[in-house]
């Protein structure tokens, strides 16, 4: 390879390449057979120099070349320059060296690694040019060869410096991605590689407080003892690896790198990983005391193919952040597909804000039923994402991330809005029929984010809707425990005349002390409580015998409504005497809903039942005392228009029985 090169090339290469004209000759354009005082000038010239003839022999050299190379000058006279220093190592070089000797080229200047005679290593920076023409004849070439070794050996200890912690003496972050670099732009083909590389990433667990209250200077002493036991691991691993020991580098912080090239699998980067939790494990002695740190590792093992550092280390970044929300002190392998969700719930979390302006939710309604007459009291209102990208998405994809960023309180608006002015066309649809009440889920965000009792007055004012109309539904472990603003909204709504139910009843803290304090007037039992009742009935009613088999798990109250977590619809559950997780139906479950009831009623509270499917379930619930049920037996959630068809004609005066509900909207 032809070109210039200025300056010594780094210490594991060599400088291959020619100079141009417009570089600088090192050596005046004069043959030592020149007049006297050019000969005299390059006999006591400090630079090391020789006259080559166009063969490449040496015709004479001086003693400063002598003296570099630890050899008498006059025994250099005839030798060939190139093997006198070292130009037919690499082809490059060479195919240069003899354009320069034919005159096709200019000039040559390269770096070399020479070794005198007396065994001495040195570094060298050599030229070959023409010296002067005399008419048409050329008189030779003139070789110089300068001393660069205290050069090199000070650009040496400058870029370890730069590429090495200083704390713990691993190599740093630039050093550890110039090697991860340089590892995936290998052709591992060409050295009988594997073509996979790993990387175990790891944070220390806790580290934080050892700086705050012991100073930085306990901190860094420990994370010099972490680099010891770290590197002991690495050449530990030296027996499984195939091209040496792991590099070990501190990243940052308290954050370290072991990466492996040409990795054999995922079970040595495994086995690498808990070599170094196990190492970590016994405490450090630092001065006069005695820490404990343990460690979360993120292991990424791949080909190297399609591979960039920066995705790679993405990849670790992430898995790290899952050992550390799986419970720290421990290492978790990348998954592709726990990834992927992870993208996805990043897209949708971008896109959430914008979606509540372009309007892409909708809400669905699932009906509340009288236990006794069938008729339908109310309705839960059940949100839906119409994503542009990703279809129709239950709440559970997408409330989780409302109530991280906040976006939790304008969707609840709209949510309150947009259920009370349907609940409100409904009534005026129906003037004969006893108005229907609508239930809406409120995140415990909601309460402290926003003035939710200003928001409840405000809709009821815009829509009309009467407050004994509305129902709030908040999970139990929002409710149970209250104090302060929560307990004061809670009590002003139901000052206001709004019903305030308590979802998942019986699953989460069932503090019943708070029962009688607290203005909640229902109580909506979980439906693993109804899945567990022992049963002959087979699905029937609103499910259909076409749907079976959609929508698994409750969604109705916190889980359905959409604000308060995951769940899908109400109602549905394997047939036959299993309960919908899998396990036998509980004769227990019904001995404790009944009691559960009995409590609700000494209190003055009413009962809703969730996840009713069978008529089965609906008879036993009637007989011990449930005042409603919702659930596939009677519908699955279902448009507006579906719930004013299950109403009956406007003016008819009729609501509906179980009937009704399960012809009108239960079959799809």
């Amino acid at each position: 390879m032809n070109g210039t090169s200025e300056g010594p090339a780094p210490a594991a290469d060599l400088d291959r390449s020619a100079v141009t004209e417009s570089d600088t000759c090192l050596a005046p354009r004069t043959p030592c057979a020149g007049p006297p005082t050019y000969r005299s000038a390059f006999t006591a010239a400090p630079l090391a120099m020789a006259v080559v003839d166009a063969e490449g022999l040496v015709v004479g050299a001086n003693d400063t070349l002598g003296t570099l190379l630890g050899t008498d000058p006059a025994t250099l006279a005839g030798r060939a320059a190139a093997d006198l220093v070292d130009l037919a190592s690499d082809a490059g070089t060479w195919r240069a060296y003899r354009e320069v000797l034919r005159g096709r080229q200019p000039r040559l200047r390269c770096t070399r690694r020479l070794k005198r005679a007396d065994g001495q290593s040195l570094w060298v920076q050599v030229t070959l040019e023409p010296l002067a023409e005399s008419g048409q004849e050329r008189d030779g070439l003139l070789l110089s060869v300068a001393d660069i070794s205290a050069r090199r050996e000070l650009q040496a200890r400058l870029r370890h410096l730069q590429m090495h912690d200083p704390v713990t003496r691993l190599p740093n972050r630039a050093l550890f991605f110039e090697r991860l670099t340089a590892a995936l732009e290998a052709e591992s083909d060409e050295h009988g590689g594997t073509g996979r590389i790993g990387v175990c990433y790891l944070d220390l667990d806790g580290f934080k407080a050892v700086n705050d209250t012991l100073g930085h200077r306990v901190g860094d002493r420990l994370l010099a003892a972490v680099a010891e036991r770290l590197t002991r691991c690495a050449e530990d691993n030296t027996a499984h690896a195939r091209s040496g020991a792991p590099l070990v580098a501190r990243l940052g912080g308290d954050e370290f790198a072991l990466l492996v090239e040409d990795s054999t699998g995922t079970d040595q980067l495994a086995d690498l990983a808990e070599s170094v939790l196990t190492a970590l494990q016994e405490p450090f002695e630092v001065g006069d005391r005695r820490l404990s740190v343990t460690a979360s590792v993120g292991v990424v093992e791949r080909h190297i193919v399609g591979t960039t550092p920066t995705a790679l280390m993405q990849a670790a970044d992430t898995t790290l952040y899952w050992a550390k929300a799986d419970g720290r002190a421990r290492w978790t392998l990348f998954d592709p597909e726990r990834n992927a969700n992870r993208m996805t719930r990043q897209a949708l979390a971008a896109t959430l804000r914008p979606a509540i302006e372009r309007g892409e939710f909708a809400l669905e309604y699932q009906p509340l039923v009288g236990m006794e007459d069938g008729r339908v009291r109310g309705v839960e209102a059940l949100i839906r994402w119409n994503h542009p990208q990703f279809g129709v998405l239950a709440p559970n994809r997408f409330i989780a991330l409302a109530e991280e960023d906040g976006s939790i309180v304008p969707l609840g608006r709209w949510i309150l809005r947009t259920a009370c002015h349907q609940a409100r066309r409904w009534q005026l649809a129906h003037p004969d029929d006893p108005p229907i009440f609508v239930s809406v889920n409120v995140a415990v965000r909601q309460v402290w984010d926003s003035d939710l009792v200003a928001d409840v007055a405000a809709t009821l004012e815009e829509t009309g809707l009467a407050p004994n109309l509305l129902q709030l539904e908040l999970t139990e472990s929002a409710v149970m425990g209250s104090a302060g603003r929560p307990l004061q909204v809670l009590k002003a709504l139901s000052d206001m005349g709004v019903h305030i139910a308590i979802d998942d009843f019986g699953t989460g803290y069932s503090n019943l002390a708070y029962l009688s304090r607290l203005p909640v007037s229902v109580l909506k039992l979980d439906g693993a409580f109804v899945r567990g009742f022992q049963y002959d009935g087979v699905r029937e009613g609103g499910l259909g015998h076409g749907a079976a088999g959609e929508g698994a798990a409750g969604e109705s109250g916190a889980h359905g409504g959409g604000l308060q977590g995951a769940g899908t619809d109400a109602g549905a559950a394997p047939s036959g005497d299993v309960s919908v997780d899998g396990s036998s139906a509980n004769p227990a479950d019904e001995v404790i809903v009944e009691a559960m009831v009995q409590l609700a009623h000494r209190l003055g509270l009413t009962v809703t039942a969730e996840c009713v499917e069978t008529s089965d379930q609906a008879t036993r619930l009637r007989r011990i005392g449930c005042d409603t049920g919702q659930g596939w037996l009677y519908s699955r959630p279902v448009a507006p228009d579906r719930i004013s068809a299950l109403l009956g004609p406007a003016g008819s005066g009729t609501a509906g029985g179980t009937a009704g509900v399960q012809a009108g909207v239960g079959r799809p």
